[in-house]
């Protein structure tokens, strides 16, 4: 961790920093936070109040001044304060003239105003360098140094070199300064912490959506279907049956869905033959969230391995293996050992185990202070090779479960497949496509393609 870029870049900028004073109007609890994490990298900070007074709240060796005289002491002004009271700073604007505003301010809901915060702060203060910045960032975060969840800062602004003023600032803090442009991009910006996990909304519904299909499917293949036919009530195998029927289901497909993107532009690109037009709004927005899709299934790979290591010690599992001993001895008969079916169930468990692990592997590697610390050719092995390979033990360890009961007319209860076969359909998709896509013919101008080559150039030199 030490070796890290931006931990030597915080260190260079922290002494060069030593005596520089930056003003905080507001003394809030981010206003706080963020003179606190100051004052720890070498900066001076003295707050502007209408309190001048001092408050054991304010971080050790902060100063408390009037408005005035703390923007006096200070060339960049972080305005920790709600826009409804920005009005206060229309008597200070001869003092802020030439000053760089830092904008810090979230609204309550997406759109709040017709214009940014820091927009609106430009406005009223016509004579100052407005940037945005810092207001991803949490006063809890910054108080209490985790910050590996949001390390990163976006800044926007019109003024160039008041822009790197504040990225010299973020990086000193030991967080990571993303330039997103001009002040126009500060809507985008305010807006981003008011989304909630924008990147699972469709993770989650699909996968909600899947949840609730297979288990109205098996809901009605294994328990309506005995009751009507049978009259036997099996309505207990709701609550673990079921489930461990859903959880591998899902924790496939999701993983299937995660390389399907992938695949189908790979053969828009050799359809149109260049990189440089978009891929569908659709399957851009679908590519975004693979992460997440992948995590989402790795949860449901999880559910299912817990409720299969309870399966010994269900009262119906118990059940059944007592009357089969029972029968066995009141018939005087033992089943002998049948090799073939040894040899699928341990393969079949095998390639479970081997499957997990690897899936494990790759939810380990997604997770940000892993993949920060692995280059992008290791990465990119990972997620992809492994990825793949993650994909192919998965649906070999469900076709290994199924075996030859898919031959079996018993398996189709009202004509109607067990839902490890329904599962089966999207990665098989998948691995045959990509596994087509890995012919020299395809594979040749496709690595071309993503090169940079066209079939048919829009410009000639």
């Amino acid at each position: 961790m030490n070796s890290n870029p931006s931990n030597v870049m915080a260190l260079t900028s922290n002494t060069s920093n030593k005596k520089e004073t930056v003003c905080i109007f507001g003394t809030g609890d981010f206003g706080r936070a963020l003179a606190y994490k100051m004052i720890q990298s070498g900066y001076s900070v003295v707050f502007g109040s209408r309190q001048v007074q001092m408050s054991s709240l304010i971080p050790k060796g902060a100063e408390v001044l009037s408005h005035t005289e703390a923007a006096q002491k200070a060339a960049i002004i972080f305005i920790a304060i709600p826009r409804q009271h920005y009005n206060f700073l229309l008597p200070l604007a001869e003092v802020l003239h030439g000053k760089v505003l830092v904008d810090v301010s979230n609204n309550l809901k997406l759109n709040q105003y017709p214009q940014s915060n820091a927009e609106y702060l430009a406005q009223l203060i016509p004579g100052a360098k407005v940037v945005k910045a810092f207001n991803t960032v949490s006063a809890w975060a910054l108080q209490s140094g985790t910050l590996d969840a949001s390390r990163q800062v976006f800044v926007c602004g019109d003024d160039k070199k008041a822009k790197q003023m504040v990225m010299d600032i973020v990086r000193a803090l030991g967080l990571t300064p993303l330039d997103q442009g001009s002040l126009l991009a500060a809507q985008e910006i305010e807006n981003y912490p008011l989304q909630l996990f924008p990147m699972w909304k469709f993770p989650i519904l699909l996968s909600l959506g899947l949840t609730a299909f297979f288990f109205f499917y098996c809901l009605i293949r294994d328990v309506i279907y005995p009751y009507v036919n049978e009259k036997k009530d099996l309505s207990f195998f709701i609550a673990i049956s079921i489930a461990n029927r859903i959880c591998p289901a899902l924790a496939l497909i999701l993983l299937a869905l995660v390389y399907l993107p992938g695949v189908l532009a790979a053969i828009i690109q050799l359809y149109r033959g260049t990189k440089y037009s978009r891929f569908p709004d659709w399957l851009d927005k679908w590519m975004l969230c693979r992460k997440q899709l992948g995590l989402v299934a790795l949860a449901f790979a999880f559910l299912h391995v817990l409720y299969t290591l309870i399966i010994p010690i269900r009262y119906y599992v118990r059940w059944r293996i007592n009357s089969r001993v029972i029968s066995q001895v009141l018939n005087n008969r033992t089943d002998p050992l049948d090799n073939t079916s040894a040899w699928l169930s341990d393969s079949y468990l095998a390639l479970g185990i081997l499957g997990f692990f690897l899936f494990v592997l790759l939810g380990i590697t997604s997770l940000p202070s892993v993949s920060n610390s692995v280059n992008w050719r290791e990465f990119r092995f990972v997620q992809s090779k492994l990825g793949y390979l993650t994909l192919v033990l998965c649906t070999a360890h469900t076709l290994m479960y199924g075996g030859k009961r898919f031959l079996y007319a018993s398996s189709y209860r009202w004509y109607l497949p067990n839902a490890y076969m329904l599962s089966l359909i999207v990665p098989c998709i998948v691995l045959v496509v990509k596994f087509v896509l890995v012919f020299p013919c395809l594979d040749k101008p496709l690595t071309r393609i993503r090169q940079g080559w066209e079939r048919n150039p829009r410009y000639s030199e």
